[in-house]
């Protein structure tokens, strides 16, 4: 009960905290979504979250997401780590969308998972906007491989983006928006916990954020294949 109880007041509290940052750029209310990242986190405590109003939740990893995404309510699942394609069926069977695609071969992968399973998936495309950051398509081929994912049959609704750590944030958001208006879609996937407030600023219409709703994660992270 004090776990639901935590998270349920940390929902609430972002929430209004998410709709006055937002009001603050002219936006209104209801425009920035917000996805609760359940890594490393308990069952519970994704049942909490759903429970304090949480309609899309996110994962990096497919056997997380086997132990504690089987049998929710009704939500939006979002893959959000990097994609291999070797493993693009069962993430295909277990996502809604997939926010983290960034070549063309885990593209299409997803897709033939999703033709085999005859599912519709809606995919992000990931654009590299950090200069620390491993994973992404450059923001100016963006446009480019969205096209290649639609025409493989994937539906492309947008672009995520990681914030640098440090550095020119705001115009790395930017960067990110500019992406976002070749690639075109509905969702601006940009923001996490100790940025989220300037990707607001910037247009995000989606914040991914851990910490600030499920609190630190545990000391021994535990990272499965």
């Amino acid at each position: 009960m004090a776990l639901a109880s935590s998270i349920g007041e940390r929902v609430a509290s972002l929430r209004a905290r998410v709709d006055r940052v937002a009001a603050a750029a002219g936006r209104p209310t209801g425009a920035v979504a917000i996805l609760g990242v359940t890594k490393t986190q308990p069952r519970e405590a994704v049942l909490a979250a759903i429970a304090a109003g949480l309609c899309d939740l996110g994962e990096n990893y497919v056997q997380e997401a086997r132990e504690k995404y089987v049998d929710l309510p009704a939500v939006t699942k979002h893959f959000i780590g990097h994609v291999q394609a070797n493993k693009a069926k069962p993430i295909a069977a277990l996502f809604d969308v997939v926010q983290s695609v960034d070549r063309l071969e885990a593209g299409l992968a997803l897709a033939k998972a999703a033709r085999s399973l005859e599912r519709e998936l809606r995919v992000l495309v990931q654009v590299n906007v950090s200069p620390t950051e491993r994973y992404g398509v450059a923001p100016g081929e963006a446009g480019h491989l969205a096209a290649q994912l639609r025409d493989a049959g994937l539906t492309v609704d947008g672009v995520m983006a990681i914030g640098p750590l440090e550095g020119d944030v705001d115009r790395a958001f930017a960067t990110a928006r500019d992406a976002f208006d070749a690639v075109g879609g509905a969702t601006l996937s940009l923001g996490m916990s100790a940025d989220w407030e300037r990707a607001v600023a910037q247009g995000s219409t989606m914040i991914r954020i851990g910490t600030a709703i499920f609190g630190p994660r545990p000391a021994a992270e535990r990272i499965p294949a």
